[in-house]
């Protein structure tokens, strides 16, 4: 198949091509070619806009990879989508086109800026009748499916999960790095959250989100420069931790071939938009001092 990436100013999309296009790369995927690539970038977001030339330059010398002016010449060239954009705000005007042309497209984190603009997604997607999905590697982590219902745990009451997340002044805290953390605790709790409080001190951010039948998720963000991933469960017979295994795009990358084989998403859309709820409902909390903030305030 081939593939085109919409918006060259992150490091995934170097990663990525590696892992489609190069067959002695060790998580390589095969049947799927990076063919094409449109630019896009945002010059008000600063790990876009210093980022934004080298990987377009190294997309183009080194992997060969055609720039093209728009991203209708891209759809014209290609199979299957990557919509890579780091900034969230531009996924929405960005993916109509791909709909249009009836691509089904991977949206990489975060699916939006907004959780009225991921609703728009997911209403433009079904309309055109075309597949989707977006999602974090970490869902995907040996060690989140490892702890999601493991054998002998009994019930479990919860988990934590911890992670980076810093934030960027367009989007709201959570959408930005803290997401990956978020899409962790969904890929183990599933959906069914009920509300949601935030904590936010300088260093971190401590979201609770209570789900209807009782279990307590919790995921804390660092703000500082701390870059650790882990998980806890607790359960009624005992407490579990993740392990140091290296966390790789190879995971997501089989799942993403899989989507594009199958056009069955390996995450609903409406799971998604409901973490995307979740996380809104963490902002609105915030902006009242911590208090409890209903999903149904966020999701009416």
């Amino acid at each position: 198949m081939r593939v085109g990436i919409i918006g060259l100013d992150t490091s995934h999309v170097i990663a990525f091509t590696k892992i489609f296009n190069d067959p002695a790369e060790k998580e390589h995927v095969p049947g799927f070619r990076v063919v094409a690539a449109y630019k896009g970038g945002s010059p008000d977001v600063e790990s876009s806009a210093t980022r934004l030339e080298g990987f377009t330059a190294e997309l183009r010398d080194k992997w060969k990879v055609e720039i093209v002016p728009d991203i209708p010449t891209l759809c014209s060239k290609v199979d299957v989508v990557l919509l890579e954009s780091v900034d969230g705000r531009r996924h929405l005007e960005q993916v109509r086109p791909v709909f249009a042309a009836h691509k089904p497209v991977f949206i990489d984190k975060p699916l939006a800026a907004s959780y009225d603009d991921a609703k728009e997604i997911a209403k433009l997607g079904r309309e055109a009748g075309v597949p989707w999905f977006s999602s974090s590697s970490l869902r995907f982590w040996s060690e989140t499916r490892r702890l999601k219902n493991p054998p002998d745990a009994g019930h479990i009451m919860g988990y934590n999960v911890y992670g980076p997340a810093p934030v960027e002044p367009h989007h709201p805290d959570l959408f930005w790095y803290g997401m990956h953390a978020v899409e962790a605790l969904y890929t183990l709790l599933g959906p069914g959250c009920e509300s949601v409080s935030m904590q936010v001190t300088p260093d971190e951010d401590i979201v609770v989100g209570k789900w209807k039948d009782g279990r307590l998720g919790v995921v804390r963000g660092f703000r500082n420069q701390l870059y650790e991933y882990g998980i806890t469960l607790f359960s009624e017979k005992k407490v579990l931790r993740s392990e140091d295994v290296p966390e790789t795009y190879g995971a997501l990358l089989t799942e993403i071939a899989n989507f594009f084989q199958t056009r069955v998403p390996p995450v609903s859309n409406a799971e998604t938009l409901e973490i995307f709820a979740f996380m809104q409902a963490a902002q609105v909390s915030k902006s009242r001092g911590g208090a409890i903030v209903p999903m149904s305030e966020i999701m009416k």
